[in-house]
């Protein structure tokens, strides 16, 4: 039997859950379970789906102050912003169940044939496994879950080992809605195990958040078999500043671009690209703006720059900024001024980079931390190129008074979501999907619906005597 899991507190670093991997003999029977409730489920009217699911929500929602709390334990955002993940889950939830019957209806044929009846339904697919993250783990694991069930499916939910309760607050949420025993599960597997799930055919759809590392294996086991696979990944976003910006908008909405969760967002900014004319003054407000934060234990509501995830992560996010640094780049904040910050721990201070270059891996490779490299430009075309030089497209933003010129430049750049002096947010009305490295596959707005539903065509002829 496998040692439990651990999840190390980035707060302090002691042990903040225990729990017991799930065997091979509870996997089957949580398969099996899974399977059987799913069944009954599909022919429960939409209406009434949505009726449970919306109780589900209320009950999550009431729990805010307990699983905010939890989350600022297990992955260590400061608790002045972690109720916020409550009320963006509930938001896309909401969003995602008012949606369903337009998105789940009967498609017509669109031309009329005498003696014919002709559609297309959406049908759900069995079981859903969705394999979920630590930064936002209820933001991205919501994006699957609700529509899967929505659409008729049963889910099982993987959450990573990071934020393990977050399961079973859904679970309590879920069950406090009625929905069926067996139809909402989760699971606490490592990697090998989770590589064996994947695999199981009573698996029809595998939602995937995580690392390209991590997508790249999903994408492999997965490929045993015929079934589909979801993947959002990682992201190296940019944002382009023009002339014509709001410059104090523009500053105080990247500078929380960059920071918020200690930069550890796939859709964070995480390089800035600034017509030269306002370079100097973006700078200095940047640089003004970043020195506000306050570095601490999360669990302070003064906090606003809480611990990146672990150690390794800090360090890695240290590696680029020194590697920068080696290759000409200059850093324009004194780590001391974050006492809090320290070498050997996930306490990392923000970081501002100037004088950087795309030879740089900070400027290519995913920080998934607190540094930003700002560079200057003189042209729109040669935003749009170095917008474009990266492995990664999953959102980039323009700053600008411009619509025009916005959506001129959007259509040449290679992302899953364009901004227009706004970033770092999911509109539940539009799809979250990504181009190269960021995955596969969309979630969201009624488009979210199609992966999680497979079309079954019906065509019928009447036969007169």
């Amino acid at each position: 039997m496998s040692e439990p899991l651990h999840t190390i507190s980035p707060v302090d670093g002691a042990v903040v859950v225990e729990r017991p991997h799930t065997t091979s003999a509870e996997l089957d029977a949580v398969l099996d379970r899974a399977r059987a409730a799913q069944a009954s489920w599909r022919s429960v009217p939409g209406a009434e789906r949505a009726e449970r699911l919306g109780r589900a929500v209320d009950a999550f929602v009431s729990e805010c102050d307990r699983i905010a709390h939890e989350i600022t334990l297990q992955m260590g955002r400061p608790i002045a912003h972690s109720p916020g993940e409550v009320r963006g889950f509930a938001e896309r939830a909401r969003f995602m169940i008012g949606i369903a019957a337009d998105a789940l209806a009967e498609v017509p044929a669109p031309d009329s044939m005498p003696g014919f009846t002709r559609f297309i339904r959406r049908e759900p697919l069995g079981t859903v496994l969705v394999i979920a993250p630590w930064n936002y783990p209820y933001l991205t694991a919501v994006n699957s879950i609700v529509p899967a069930l929505m659409a008729g499916n049963a889910v099982v939910l993987k959450p990573s080992s990071q934020t393990p309760l977050t399961a079973e607050r859904m679970a309590d949420a879920f069950h406090a809605g009625g929905l069926p025993e067996g139809l909402f599960q989760y699971v606490v597997l490592d990697h090998p195990a989770t590589d064996g799930a994947v695999r199981d055919p009573r698996v029809d759809f595998v939602a995937f958040t995580g690392s390209v590392a991590g997508g790249h294996t999903v994408q492999r086991v997965a490929a045993e078999r015929f079934t589909g696979v979801g993947l959002e990944l990682g992201g190296k976003d940019p944002a382009y500043v023009r002339p014509d910006a709001d410059l104090d908008y523009t500053l105080d909405n990247l500078v929380d671009g960059v920071y918020f969760n200690a930069g550890q967002s796939c859709c964070g900014i995480e390089r800035i690209y600034v017509q030269r004319g306002i370079y100097d003054r973006f700078v200095e407000g940047f640089v003004e703006r970043t020195r506000r934060y306050v570095l601490g234990n999360p669990l302070d509501p003064a906090t606003t720059l809480g611990p990146m995830v672990r150690t390794r992560a800090a360090d890695w996010v240290r590696r680029q900024i020194a590697e920068a640094l080696a290759t000409g780049a200059c850093a324009l904040i004194d780590e001391a001024q974050f006492p809090a910050s320290q070498p050997g721990t996930p306490y990392l201070a923000p970081q501002v980079l100037v004088e950087v270059n795309h030879g740089m891996s900070v400027m290519r490779a995913e920080s998934f931390g607190p540094v930003v490299g700002i560079m200057a430009v003189d042209t729109d075309e040669e935003a749009v190129a170095l917008m474009n030089d990266s492995p990664y497209g999953l959102t980039a933003s323009i700053w600008t008074a411009d619509t025009d010129a916005a959506v001129a430049i959007g259509g040449r750049v290679a992302t899953g979501t364009w901004f227009m002096n706004r970033c770092d947010y999911l509109d539940p009305a539009l799809a979250w999907t990504g181009v190269g490295d960021s995955g596969r596959g969309c979630t969201l707005s009624s488009l979210g619906y199609a992966q999680l539903t497979r079309p079954k065509s019906f065509h019928l002829k009447t036969v007169t005597p």
